[in-house]
């Protein structure tokens, strides 16, 4: 009996220098000077800058530093990415440096593509450079700072989209963990779940490749074994390196394979409410995984393993969740039946969605959504 052929893949792997450990950001020059950038940007938000880091970090960066942005705010509004692009372009700047969480990366990563664009000459290849190079000081888990697209939100439409390419992906990220000793226990737990999110559904993404799997089965391995360790003792600085290294991993993981229905949904709740990323990923990843089990059997007790569950991989999940002292539930976080309604109607139209390893209609979503109110 012959054994059915693998699917087809191709494995892209982007220019990117990853520089891990304690003390890590007294090298920030030296990361820079690497790199093609010579007019720099720091993008932040405003307490993240007034904090001893941030201003630390302004006084390592010396004389690269041409202009400092500390206007980011959650989920990406459109009028902040334009107010940096504008600084951006006036200051001639060729490279960004972020500093903070998952919003902060990806407000630095449209500034670079929005330059890139209107640059005439916008990358189309993984071959070619970046117009504006990026270098990204991750403060939380979310793993933003390792992808090559971000998302932004329209505050009118209240809808929140993404967009990227191949030469937005950070040149260099810096990870200190102890840069995350300030990051409260509750958003550690909430960007955290999105970095374990990250790893769950890219090991069942039906294009991912080899090594995307491995890489989102060991960022699942170390969250489950880390987070719960940095909530509580938030001043543990080895449980939050090694926290930090699996949120490498599910930032690293997402460039070769595609996210699902779980989070497009997550986008598309944060553009409509408001609720943070990171949470509404902890609310519905669970109620997810489950929809998926069916199609997806393999995997799901690959990452079941990795959970310590083989058996009862989205209970794992639900059980970490409680563990970690988050809402389990969507109407313990200010969401209505409307915005439950309006999220469902667009979900089809979600590339997420779109990519998930199960078919997601309106419907399916409605009851998703349903079943974690």
């Amino acid at each position: 009996m012959s054994l059915a052929l693998p699917e087809p893949w191709t494995h892209t792997g982007y220019a990117q220098r990853l520089h891990f450990g304690a003390g890590a950001l007294n090298r920030i020059a030296e990361v820079l000077r690497e790199t093609p950038g010579r007019t720099w940007m720091l993008v932040s938000t405003a307490g993240r800058l007034a904090s001893d880091d941030g201003q630390r970090l302004v006084g390592l960066l010396g004389r690269f530093l041409a202009v400092t942005f500390d206007g980011v705010r959650s989920h990406v509004p459109a009028d902040a990415v334009q107010a940096a692009v504008m600084a951006a372009r006036r200051d001639a700047v060729d490279g960004v440096v972020s500093f903070g969480g998952g919003s902060c990366a990806d407000l630095a990563k449209a500034v670079c593509f929005f330059v890139e664009q209107q640059s005439g000459a916008p990358g189309a290849s993984y071959v070619d450079r970046p117009a504006v190079a990026h270098v990204a000081v991750p403060t939380a888990y979310s793993g933003a700072e390792a992808t090559p697209f971000f998302g932004m939100t329209d505050p009118a439409a209240r809808r929140k989209q993404g967009a990227g390419g191949p030469t937005i992906a950070p040149i260099a990220v810096v990870y200190d963990p102890e840069v995350t000793l300030g990051t409260p226990a509750r958003i550690s737990a909430e960007t955290g779940m999105n970095a374990l999110a990250h790893g769950i559904e890219i090991a069942y993404s039906p294009r991912r490749t080899p090594e995307a799997e491995a890489v989102a089965l060991a960022c699942v391995e170390r969250v489950a074994d880390a987070l719960p360790r940095v909530v509580d003792d938030p001043s543990d600085l080895a449980a939050r390196a090694d926290m930090l290294a699996a949120a490498a991993l599910g930032g690293r993981c997402l460039q070769n394979g595609s996210m699902g229905a779980h989070h497009g949904l997550a986008q598309q709740l944060g553009g409509r409410t408001g609720m943070p990323h990171g949470l509404a990923n902890a609310v519905l990843l669970a109620h997810v995984m489950r929809f998926n089990a069916e199609a997806v059997p393999g995997p799901m007790h690959r990452i079941g393993v990795a959970l310590g569950d083989p058996d009862d991989a989205p209970g794992a999940v639900a059980r970490l969740v409680e563990r970690l002292g988050l809402p389990t539930r969507l109407s313990e976080c200010g969401v209505t039946d409307d915005d439950l309604d309006a999220v469902a109607r667009m979900a089809p139209g979600s590339p997420s969605v779109q990519a998930n390893p199960r078919p997601v209609g309106e419907a399916d979503a409605r009851a998703i959504l349903a079943d974690a109110s």
